[in-house]
């Protein structure tokens, strides 16, 4: 048996003696007619890993969301192979691209980007790319990322931050844009993105900071936004062109920093992360139109449910569910209302149940969620 495929057994093994003990927290409930939705996840982990996890949703149940069943695929390890960014192909629903969030020491501090068969969780691609010279601070890395036809962009947290350009073949850097070709202004915290529905355009999203990077007191924002559309075409040339930009209010001082978004199907909203609350954009004009901040955690995406009515908050929390005198921030998916703007029902945990039997060491470090919907 194969290191991987040892690794997975075990972990199998492991779900399975969870559901055995009768967790409350990872209960595996068959698939029903009550069940709007049925899908997978794909839910990145800072251990080298995707949470795999088979869902059923009920909006009107009083938790909405139940695992049906609950996998992984690995893609290195915790040390080398961290991730915030699974991003599957337009054109084939069975690759999935992906990036890492800190640098490899065993690989002369590179970052990885690679490309994974989700059908046998198999690395098809692994390759290292070095910083570059601008990204004077590296604490932060990979985490939103766009697509096109033939490209895939993952979009560094890095100060300054960057946007590379992958073909989706080889995973080899064609090209590299700096946030400096497009927004001068250096005082801001992170960029996310990702790509238009049309693939013409990549939006991105930069929180306002008062400083350029951290300071010894850390790195605050202003709870205001800086928002892109950048011409694809051109990006694929190396170059950065504003197709539309806009400024937004409504943040928290402080709190509000801007992670990872996407698009609902039907063209009309952007969902936006932004920890402390989500931010529902208009996605033709770029001004906000509702923000949540009661959702149960730290928001760091949310993907909408095939017909634009709903979205998956993925979230990190302190569980108070889990009987321990230690603090647990575990990884959890919560469903909004679009339509109604409001969390609806209880979220439902998709980390804890499997690694408490790993030797966990109390956090669950979840980001950017992807959906092969049924």
């Amino acid at each position: 048996m194969t290191k991987k495929a040892t690794k997975v057994f075990m972990f199998m093994g492991m779900a399975v003696a969870v559901v055995a003990m009768g967790m409350l927290l990872f209960s595996p409930a068959p698939v029903t007619a009550k069940h709007q939705y049925t899908g997978t996840l794909y839910v990145a982990g800072m251990g080298g890993h995707f949470a795999v996890v088979e869902v059923g949703i009920d909006p009107s149940a009083k938790k909405p969301i139940q695992i049906t069943s609950i996998d992984r695929i690995d893609i290195g390890e915790a040390a080398s192979h961290p991730t915030h960014d699974p991003r599957i192909d337009t054109n084939d629903r069975n690759t999935m691209y992906w990036s890492t969030y800190k640098k490899d020491k065993a690989a002369n501090n590179q970052l990885h980007v690679g490309k994974s068969d989700l059908k046998s969780g198999k690395v098809l691609i692994d390759k290292t790319l070095s910083l570059p010279e601008q990204a004077t601070w590296a604490g932060a890395n990979y985490c939103g990322s766009g697509q096109s036809e033939k490209y895939y962009l993952p979009i560094s947290m890095a100060h300054e931050g960057y946007i590379d350009i992958i073909d989706k073949k080889t995973m080899e850097l064609k090209e590299r844009v700096m946030v400096s070709a497009f927004h001068p202004d250096k005082k801001y915290k992170f960029i996310h993105g990702i790509n238009t529905p049309d693939g013409k355009g990549l939006f991105v999203i930069l929180a306002k900071s008062p400083s350029e990077g951290p300071t010894k007191e850390g790195w605050s924002v202003t709870g205001e936004f800086a928002l892109y559309v950048l011409d694809m075409a051109a990006l694929e040339k190396g170059e950065a062109k504003v197709l539309q930009s806009s400024v937004i209010k409504g943040g928290n001082p402080g709190k509000s920093t801007a992670f990872r978004m996407y698009y609902t199907p039907d063209g009309k909203y952007i969902l936006q992360s932004a920890a402390d609350m989500m931010l529902l954009i208009d996605a033709e004009t770029l001004k906000l139109v509702a923000k949540e901040n009661r959702q149960a955690g730290d928001n760091h995406d949310a993907i909408p449910t095939p017909d634009s009515k709903y979205a998956l908050l993925t979230l990190r929390a302190s569980n108070p569910e889990i009987n321990t005198e230690e603090k647990i921030i575990d990884g959890w998916v919560q469903l909004y209302d679009i339509q109604n703007r409001k969390i609806v029902g209880e979220p439902t945990s998709v980390c804890w149940a499997c690694h408490k039997d790993e030797g966990y060491d109390g956090k669950s470090i979840l980001c950017g969620i992807e959906a092969n919907w049924k």
